[in-house]
């Protein structure tokens, strides 16, 4: 809920590809000042009205201007919101003292992290201050991971009710997407394999399921890191290029939620590539994708054009196994790119049901489903072109 402050939400990095579809979303959606009291953030404020201008916001949107490198300038912003959403990345070399500085203030935070080494930090460094302080930090409120987070959690909680108890075994298998993986995406995973190459222990965190479960480790998990045949779909299954963010972010649901899925719950997620001979082909062409390391690769601040994100989609399915061998299915959907179009208005949405809605738990840093769960469900089923459904 709001903390009485100037503004509920501040875009901070407005000026950037996905900071601007994040502003336009909540330009058209809330219009300024009236249900929801939002402002635009970036270094300059010549380019903040210029943006302001392009995407057609109202005059009268409010400007914070703040730099990743001033710290003041971070606390500034972060005391006057009852939220930061922020697409300044790669978080690792942008991030860490506006977490910092919301941790604090006790301010709520949504990002688009998928830095897996640099949240084991952020939990590490800020949950102690943020519990102290109540601010919400919640982490990887994008593509990676909100509609897997958050449909593990919606499979469970209709496991509860169909099958009486929720499941120790969820597979999600990727159906179709449609869409390239942003700028953004490629920087931090450049990011991230340089600073691997300078500390070996960055290797540890990336390879550990349970990198983000600080004091538990569960069982072994699937690796999905190569083609395999699926006998009950009858497909064949290629690596899911977000599996090793994902499946991270739902084992720290799970503990959050205090091993609600069980302490022995097994996850893994790949994409369908098909069946027969063309399916095996795919998926091998897909497993030795080398495309985020290519010079071609999307750029931080460039992206799809608005008629491209608008024909993305992306189509989901999570099977989830009780141990007596009964399933239950659960199919995620989205209407735009997943990277920019749909992306934008989901963590739009995230940042909004913060600050708005009725959300109880308290401060620490944390993934949206123990922080939101079905409120942020209700949220981008009605407003941001998202579908949760039971299918079997």
């Amino acid at each position: 809920m709001s903390k009485n402050r100037e503004f509920d939400v501040v875009v901070y990095g407005a000026t950037g590809f996905t900071g601007r579809l994040v502003a336009e979303y909540l330009a058209g959606q809330y219009g300024v000042g009236k249900d929801l009291k939002w402002a635009m953030a970036g270094r300059s404020e010549d380019k903040l009205a210029a943006v302001r201008d392009e995407i057609g916001a109202p005059k009268d949107v409010p400007f914070v201007v703040a730099d990743a490198s001033d710290t003041a300038s971070l606390k500034a912003m972060a005391e006057r919101t009852s939220v930061v959403l922020t697409t300044v990345g790669p978080y690792q070399l942008y991030g860490s003292d506006l977490v910092a500085a919301c941790a604090e203030a006790g301010t709520d935070y949504v990002d688009l992290c998928g830095e897996v080494n640099w949240m084991h930090q952020m939990i590490a460094a800020h949950s102690d201050k943020a519990k102290e302080t109540g601010a919400r930090i919640v982490l990887s409120c994008g593509f990676d991971s909100i509609p897997f987070d958050l449909g593990v959690y919606f499979l469970q909680q209709n496991a509860k009710d169909k099958l009486g108890e929720m499941v120790p075994r969820v597979k999600t298998r990727v159906r179709a997407m449609k869409g390239t993986f942003s700028g953004g995406t490629v920087a931090s995973f450049r990011a991230t394999m340089a600073q691997a190459g300078k500390d070996p222990e960055v290797i540890n965190i990336l390879q550990n399921p349970f990198a983000l479960t600080p004091g538990f480790t569960g069982p072994e998990q699937p690796a999905g890191n190569k083609p395999e045949y699926d006998e009950d779909l009858g497909m064949w299954l290629a690596p899911f290029i977000m599996a090793p963010i994902n499946t991270r972010n739902v084992h720290r649901s799970n503990q959050l939620l205090g091993h609600v899925y069980g302490e022995d719950f097994v996850y893994d997620e790949m994409m369908i590539t098909g069946p027969g001979d063309q399916g095996k082909e795919i998926a091998d062409m897909v497993a030795n994708d080398t495309s985020m390391m290519s010079e071609d690769a999307p750029k931080p601040g460039e992206g799809p054009s608005k008629k491209e994100r608008e024909e993305g989609m992306y189509d989901v399915l999570l099977i989830g196994e009780a141990r007596d061998g009964r399933t239950i299915k659960v199919g995620v959907t989205g209407d735009r790119d997943p990277g920019y179009g749909s992306t934008s208005k989901i963590i739009a949405e995230a940042a909004v049901c913060l600050a708005k809605d009725d959300i109880k738990v308290p401060g620490g840093l944390y993934t949206s489903a123990p922080a939101m769960g079905l409120d942020l469900v209700d949220r981008l089923t009605k407003n941001a072109g998202m579908t949760f459904k039971v299918e079997g």
